[in-house]
């Protein structure tokens, strides 16, 4: 049995193999500041040629990995923050779902399909190629282009052909997706907004008086009362803990026992003086309000006295209450009419405009505390949202992208139905966790060469195109180690198969050789990441990986070798790297260099990433920090105008021409490709990669 023993002399083994590993797996590690803990779990392969599913959007059908997980760590592609409309009404990024989380996903009922609550049965991620789909009312999501959504033409893939194998249904300009649209960003409950939610609450459902009578055996006849009863203990609970920050102290008690259908009612009291003054100045109407407190006052009042049957309708006939009302609606944009009744009492209805989309966009923007209230299931998901598709741009990089499984088999992402996708990654088969453990339990496939060259070397073999680095990269730092990449390479070269690389690494300049012979004969692409020049924006982004220059400079060092290859730049950080002399110095290296390609994407702050990046700009660049939360303020995206300004400052800096593929002279090979019919030679599709 062959093992790759020979250059792991600094290693030490550990005896603690991973589940479903099998008892013969070796861990090691390394005593190397690269591979601090790092455990690396080495496994016999049974097959190192994998398939890419018929369903996939890449022009090749093979891939081989020798290594699952990386540790690069690059921090802008960790976490994903598309969020997810729970069970409660509320929403949380996909990221942060859990197995057993109630969400809403959809049934088909009649001749409509419904919002229903299911369960969440898995979780998981996988790093895989992503696109961003821009819909017409500005809605952005990020999927593999093997993830469905729901259109008006029924369930399409991100992205696909009209013909040949890759034909599939797949979404076009021409579709609208289903659903709301853009979920709104839930507000903070900050102490403007709990002050608005207890003038609303308490002024539209509560009782504050004070009173003054004859008691007999009492010196004073004053009377104080706060009392707030409801059925919803939500609201009941939100309240009573907000008046307890203000030191007014409550009392629960049961107002109403529950009697045949009607409901029990609970109430909270308080008779201290000093209690109901406090609640009294709380409740007073403000000279001047925040938006936090038109969205907790709006909160308030629809707990108090709003409902929703498919519209929301806020009801009362104080008109005080009624213009307040309506002020914090027109604050926050929300379409609305006023509806008299003509009553004695002055009852009139305040009712949102705008079907579901507002409804929505209320619940979430205004947070009210009762979940019945803000319920939508049984509703059809039709609606008159804009969510036609504008934009279905490739990212260009492979992202890790996260899924669920549900009961329905469907939930709502950002707004519209989004399939559940079809592959579990290999981390989560293996019982690893989806963060750190991608980058900390890295399984080494120790006999992939061996295992390549004889799948490779079979009469049924038809020397298709081979793409390695899109799912981790092969020349992470512990391939310097283990060389598994040379006899991968050879193999490659002596069964005429093409391939491609994707990497941040320079690493690969050390099998330039075999490369060259590559592209001189089956033909090979190499792609380099190149988010910065900057030496403390790579050191924070990309931790683990080698110098921006040093890949450039091995850009230049293939294309010398007659290895075409290109650069990606990504991120690009506004404020950081974005200014026009410095992307343009990068491109104006990387055309220098040779690079047959460059492209470019904006950068994501998903999730934790957001944390992590404004304490980077509190402590380097806080003259950024208003910049950046208006920017980054409704997602972990830049708008589209940020884009659009952006790709102006790409287009002007952008090489206007681009090398020709040189090919590399003086080899056997070379000319042996130069004697064979160009009907022969495989086409190279790696630019269709980004």
């Amino acid at each position: 049995m062959f093992v790759r023993w020979e250059n792991l002399e600094v290693g030490k083994e550990n005896e603690r193999p991973l589940p479903r590993l099998g008892a013969d797996a070796v861990v090691r590690t390394f005593d190397a500041p690269e591979a601090l803990d790092i455990r690396f779990h080495e496994v016999r392969a049974k097959s190192a040629l994998n398939r890419v599913p018929k369903s996939s959007r890449m022009p090749f059908r093979w891939t081989i990995n020798p290594y699952r997980g990386c540790s690069h760590a690059c921090s802008y592609c960790m976490h994903g923050d598309t969020l997810i409309l729970m069970g409660d009404g509320r929403a949380k990024p996909l990221a942060e779902v859990r197995v057993g989380d109630e969400i809403y996903g959809t049934v088909r009922r009649g001749n409509y399909r419904r919002y229903a609550i299911t369960s969440v049965l898995n979780h998981w991620s996988s790093v895989k190629p992503a696109y961003r789909i821009t819909l017409n009312d500005e809605t952005e999501l990020i999927a593999s282009g093997d993830h469905r959504f729901l259109s008006n033409r029924g369930w399409k893939h991100v992205s696909g052909t009209e013909y040949g194998p890759l034909q599939r249904p797949h979404l076009t300009l021409n579709n609208k997706l289903m659903g709301t649209g853009k979920l709104a960003v839930q507000p903070e409950h900050t102490a403007d907004y709990k002050r608005g939610y207890l003038c609303g609450m308490i002024r539209g459902d509560g009782h504050v008086g004070s009173y003054t009578y004859d008691r007999p055996g009492r010196s004073s006849g004053d009377v104080h009362r706060f009392r707030l009863a409801l059925a919803d203990l939500e609201a009941l609970r939100r309240t009573k803990a907000y008046l307890a920050e203000q030191d007014v102290q409550t009392r629960d008690f049961v107002f109403h026992q529950a009697v045949g259908r009607q409901r029990e009612i609970r109430a909270i009291r308080t008779s201290a003086r000093g209690h109901v003054e406090t609640v009294r100045d709380i409740i007073e109407w403000p000279r001047a309000t925040s938006v936090d407190w038109c969205k907790g006052f709006l909160a308030g009042i629809f707990d108090g006295e709003g409902g929703f049957g498919g519209v929301i309708r806020i009801a009362n006939t104080d008109q005080d209450i009624i213009e307040w009302t309506t002020y914090c609606l027109r604050r926050l944009a929300f379409p609305h009419i006023v509806e008299r009744t003509g009553k004695e009492n002055g009852m009139a209805y305040v009712r949102i405009t705008g079907g579901l989309v507002e409804s929505m966009r209320f619940f979430l923007t205004v947070d009210p505390a009762i979940t019945r209230k803000r319920s939508i299931e049984g509703t059809a998901i039709k609606c008159n949202a804009k969510l036609g598709i504008a934009a279905i741009e490739p990212l260009g990089m492979d992202l890790r992208l996260y899924d669920i499984t549900t009961g329905t088999g469907d939930f709502i992402a950002n707004g519209v139905v989004s399939h559940n996708c079809f592959a579990r990654p290999t981390h989560t088969y293996l019982d690893l966790g989806a963060g750190r453990d991608f980058e900390r339990e890295i399984v080494v496939k120790v006999n992939v060469p061996e295992v390549a060259r004889a799948e490779l070397s079979r009469p049924s073999w038809k020397r298709e195109h081979v793409a390695l680095g899109t799912s981790t990269d092969p020349y992470q730092w512990v391939e310097s180690r283990y060389k598994l990449m040379p006899d991968i390479w050879q193999a490659l070269l002596d069964t005429d198969t093409p391939c491609s690389l994707v990497t941040k690494s320079p690493l690969a300049l050390r099998d330039i050789d075999v490369l060259g012979d590559l592209a001189a004969g089956p033909g090979v692409s190499v792609y380099f990441s190149v988010p910065t020049l900057d030496e403390k924006t790579w050191r924070e982004t990309e931790p683990h990986t080698p110098s921006p220059r040093a890949r450039l400079d091995a850009v230049r060092k293939m294309n010398e070798a007659g290895v075409p290859s290109g650069i990606l730049v990504a991120p690009l950080i506004p404020g950081v790297n974005d200014a026009p002399e410095q992307v343009g110095e990068i491109m104006r290296i990387a055309a220098e260099n040779g690079a047959v390609s460059m492209a470019t994407v904006p950068l994501h702050l998903r999730g934790e990433v957001k944390g992590i990046w404004f304490d980077w700009l509190r402590t380097y660049r806080p003259d950024l920090l208003p910049r950046y939360e208006e920017l980054y303020k409704r997602g972990a995206y830049v708008p589209s105008e940020e884009r659009k300004r952006i790709q102006q400052v790409v287009d002007e800096v952008r090489p206007k021409e681009r090398p020709r593929r040189r090919p590399r002279p003086g080899t056997a090979r070379s000319r042996r490709r130069e004697d064979q019919a160009p009907a022969q030679q495989p086409t190279q599709r790696q630019e269709s990669l980004f």
